[in-house]
């Protein structure tokens, strides 16, 4: 009788930790990236009377264990520009204060007044920043440091191309013998620098058209205000078959350097390629019988631009978008799988660090080595479901409640037993 004082006493305990138990999963119904806890409970070891195995009495419960269920919360699109979901495996990684690295599912990212990427705990989100531009996910993970200010500095072309029809039936020496089109470069300065083509067709050689590039001479060291200032020696040429498909030159040197020296604003020398073939090596210039036209032409060069923003993008990705409308990846987010991550210990924070049980962290980018895939403009929610909770809730009340019955019950025997022997 006097042991089942000690097993309600169990009882009650145990039903009280799960009780703690639902109270926390209840409390953190709306908490990013929340996994909820389920409890587990287990029997002590029974006592055999009189030496009998077929007669046992069991000594109560033991302290509940407590395992945290890692499923999929649901994904909730936000319009926090630095927040991030995982949809599958997978853990953020972070670092505290004192350096200790740490995992976490919760993705409401800021930025702080350093300009690094953080938790809403002031925890430094981990992964890659690119360094000149240049993302390399195969280095040591550090600090996410975002880009801020600044300007993205010119990028002078170097290589430029057009798409267009010469008029087969133009006639050489007319108006419409003679076709101009300007390619928009740009100098290291990152200003414009107009570059004319003109081509005319040939009067002798028929499918010979005839080129010159040129541009404005007050651009150049010794030209004229007002005059095209010949960037070609002596005129190229084009050759189209019989069938209006460019001939000559062929694929293999469809590369034509064009040459801008003395820039009147001090940049270097602009050496660009004019590209006659895609890089499939088919021709860009056709000679058919219609008007002479271009309709496009692109170019490598970038003038210099101020950044507009910095924003998550799908698969983890940091983009940095610039004036000139370049977009350019200024950081990679790391993820962390864990091989049996219900060992993982809770340190608040929406935080968690490796248990003594825990299997190491291996880490890489968004949709590799099993792990998930990183969504933008997005969190993930908790996964409490309310009604399993309440359903629980009512379940340990009354397991509590018919524990202290037991106790109720074992205190008037133990008077009656008293009061024999009065």
């Amino acid at each position: 009788m006097l042991t089942s004082f000690s097993t309600a006493i169990s009882g009650l305990s145990a039903m009280s930790t799960a009780i703690d138990v639902v109270g926390s999963n209840l409390a953190n119904l709306n908490t990013t990236g929340y996994k909820d806890s389920t409890v587990s409970f287990q029997d002590m070891v029974s006592q055999s009377l009189n030496g009998s195995d077929t007669t046992q009495v069991g000594l109560g419960t033991s302290i509940p264990q407590t395992t945290r269920q890692f499923s999929q919360g649901s994904i909730q699109s936000t319009t926090g520009r630095f927040d991030a979901s995982i949809q599958g495996d997978g853990f953020f990684m972070v670092k505290d204060s004192n350096d200790q690295s740490l995992l976490t599912r919760a993705g409401n990212f800021d930025e702080d007044v350093d300009g690094y990427l953080i938790t809403k705990s002031h925890d430094r989100v981990q992964g890659w920043s690119a360094t000149n531009g240049v993302l390399n996910t195969s280095g040591p993970i550090g600090d996410i440091k975002l880009p801020s200010g600044g300007s993205l500095a010119p990028q002078a072309t170097t290589q430029f191309s057009l798409t267009a029809n010469l008029d087969s039936s133009a006639q050489a020496g007319s108006s419409n013998g003679q076709f101009s089109t300007q390619v928009q470069a740009i100098d290291g300065l990152g200003n414009t620098i107009p570059v004319t083509l003109t081509f005319s067709k040939d009067a002798i050689t028929p499918g010979q058209w005839n080129y010159m590039a040129s541009v404005p001479g007050e651009l150049v060291t010794g030209g004229v205000a007002g005059q095209q200032q010949n960037l070609l020696a002596t005129p190229g040429v084009i050759q189209f078959d019989s069938n209006g498909n460019l001939a000559t030159p062929d694929a293999a040197n469809g590369n034509i350097p064009i040459a801008v020296t003395g820039l009147a604003d001090s940049a270097p020398d602009l050496n660009m390629n004019w590209s006659l073939y895609d890089a499939n090596a088919h021709p860009l210039i056709t000679q058919y019988s219609q008007t002479s036209a271009v309709s496009a032409n692109t170019q490598d060069g970038l003038p210099a631009a101020r950044l507009m923003s910095v924003t998550m993008s799908n698969d983890g990705k940091i983009i940095a978008k610039y004036s000139s409308g370049v977009q350019m990846v200024a950081a990679q987010l790391a993820l962390a799988t864990v091989g049996n991550p219900q060992t993982l210990i809770a340190v608040g924070n929406n935080n968690l660090q490796l248990g003594p049980d825990s299997a190491q962290t291996t880490v890489g980018t968004s949709g590799t080595g099993g792990r998930g895939s990183v969504l933008g403009s997005s969190l993930e929610g908790s996964t409490v479901d309310i009604a399993t909770e309440f359903s629980n809730l009512l379940i340990y009340q009354r397991s509590y409640q018919a524990n202290s019955r037991v106790i109720t019950v074992s205190d008037e025997l133990s008077q009656e037993t008293v009061n024999l022997i009065k």
